[in-house]
């Protein structure tokens, strides 16, 4: 039987995506970079990105990832089927990560789901505990590495930051090729092991049917409570700058996502109660996520890279997110025509039919 609360949190995560991502198009490495004297909805829409927000959907897209590789696993009773689709998945990571954004998660997902394969006839105790681990590990190791960054605090209206700023796409090119570089290098250190962790979580959470049922009363003291501690961590944070303070950011961050998204499936799970009708057009979304990533890139960077590349040097947080509003029902427009006529976005039968060539091979 098919799992519609998982379609409809994965439609979630993807859209979800383009309020997360959008920043990043201006200038990869410094994200959002604010005016000197910000206004008052720059500090609104941080602190609801802080709590609802930031990082949220990529963590319900890492647990979903790790269910639907235990879910595949079941399938095919075999690794086989399962290592060739996430070859494909890397190989779609490095390419779109080299030519349109080095912000790619594809790439670590393959990888990291490679990782994982063996833990999936693990029992659920250990899952759980191994999950908690290599989280725990990233936590670490992401402390230790952005620590030593210098604090180097940029403003939009400064001069040097308008010096860097260049409306021709051919540098944007050049400075993403670089970045993904570092990206890749940088992979095995850090995002990886949060990915294996959280994935590990998601298989534990499938096999214990939360995506079924939700989460159980101590679960949910257990992710309220956490959202509490990291949040307010977060929150108290927010103003430090340099490596402690981007360090003691990223990791409340992590743990905040992770109980965060717990939360968001308990309330969808609960909501939606895996009927095929309840938000029918998000279900659709989830099951086009890998069309629907993809295209967000390439109308992101046709927007902030080609067609108004000026808008990075005067776009406030609530310009990011009224842009982002508007590709959110572009896309849900495009999912609700095509899927009158086809049952998955391209990209998805484009997957599927190269892993199938490649498991026959």
């Amino acid at each position: 039987m098919r799992n519609y609360n998982m379609d409809f949190i994965r439609g979630i995560a993807v859209l979800g995506l383009v309020f997360m991502n959008g920043y990043a198009f201006g200038f990869m490495e410094f994200g959002y970079v604010p005016l000197t004297i910000p206004p008052v909805s720059d500090t609104i829409i941080e602190y609801f990105n802080i709590l609802f927000i930031e990082g949220r959907f990529r963590t319900l897209f890492s647990l979903l990832f790790g269910a639907g590789l235990y879910i595949q696993w079941q399938r095919f009773k075999s690794s086989a089927q399962i290592k060739s689709r996430l070859y494909w998945l890397i190989i779609f990571g490095l390419i779109h990560g080299f030519l349109l954004w080095a912000g790619d998660i594809l790439f670590v997902y393959g990888v990291s789901g490679w990782f994982i394969i063996k833990y999936l006839d693990t029992d659920n105790p250990k899952l759980l505990q191994r999950g908690l681990e290599f989280t725990g590990l990233s936590a670490v190791v992401t402390f230790l590495v952005l620590f030593t960054i210098p604090d180097d605090q940029s403003f939009r209206d400064s001069a040097k930051f308008i010096e860097l700023f260049s409306p021709h796409y051919s540098d944007y090119f050049n400075e993403n090729l670089f970045i993904n570089i570092l990206m890749l290098i940088t992979v095995p250190l850090m995002t990886m092991w949060m990915c294996v962790g959280i994935m590990l979580i998601g298989i534990y959470a499938y096999k214990e049917g939360i995506f079924n049922k939700g989460l159980s009363n101590q679960q949910l003291w257990v992710c309220g409570l956490g959202v509490l501690i990291f949040c307010s961590i977060r929150l108290s944070t927010s103003t430090l700058t340099g490596g402690l303070g981007m360090s003691l950011q990223e990791i409340s961050n992590m743990f905040s996502a992770l109980c965060m998204a717990g939360l968001y499936i308990h309330v969808i799970v609960k909501f939606c109660n895996n009927s095929p009708q309840f938000g029918k057009l998000i279900q659709q979304a989830g099951r086009m996520a890998f069309t629907l990533y993809i295209s967000q890139t390439v109308m992101q960077l046709l927007i902030y890279r080609v067609l108004f590349p000026e808008w990075i040097l005067s776009f406030n947080r609530i310009d990011y997110w009224l842009v982002a509003a508007s590709l959110v029902a572009v896309q849900l427009l495009f999912t609700l025509f095509y899927s009158r006529y086809f049952n998955q976005g391209p990209l998805e039968v484009l997957w599927r039919k190269l892993t199938d060539i490649k498991s026959a091979a």
